[in-house]
């Protein structure tokens, strides 16, 4: 006689699977977000491109004297994601980890559509656009001391 295994229930089997997540979120790389910030993704993705593959304390120093208008939040989500890397990795230090933003993208935020006035009794649409910022830190040193290789960003002459 075959012997049947049991079936889990739909509820212990979800929350295992949602325990599975939250352990396999407390190691490895730390991501921050920020999202509905009241800037064109255009204008953002450029100062986000000047930080991406950085070493973090060279990128708080890029967006500390970066004069465009994102550049603070940038600089205050990084910071957040770099607490939460400590939170993360408790036994490290931040000095030896050596922290570098892995990754930053910009996406699209919801649109704000609003009427200007225009000659001749028409109206002209005005969209004023918003972004959400994902950032990624990560160190560069692995677990087992290794170091991680950096691509070395293309400088254009």
């Amino acid at each position: 006689m075959e012997t049947v295994a049991k079936k889990k229930k739909g509820s212990v089997a979800k929350r295992e699977k949602r325990d599975a997540r939250k352990d396999a979120a407390k190691v490895g790389p730390s991501v921050a977000k920020l999202k509905n910030v009241p800037t064109s993704p255009r204008k953002m993705r450029l100062i986000a491109d000047l930080i991406r593959g950085e070493r973090v304390s060279k990128a708080l120093n890029i967006l500390k004297y970066e004069p465009k208008v994102g550049a603070p939040k940038l600089e205050k989500l990084l910071l957040s994601a770099i607490s939460s890397w400590e939170a993360k990795n408790q036994d490290v230090k931040l000095e030896e980890a050596d922290l570098y933003v892995k990754e930053i993208w910009v996406d699209g935020g919801r649109v704000l559509k609003r009427l200007r006035p225009a000659p001749q009794g028409r109206a002209h649409r005005i969209r004023k656009r918003s972004n959400h910022v994902t950032l990624v830190v990560a160190s560069l040193k692995n677990s087992d001391g290794s170091e991680v290789t950096i691509a070395e960003k293309e400088t254009k002459e």
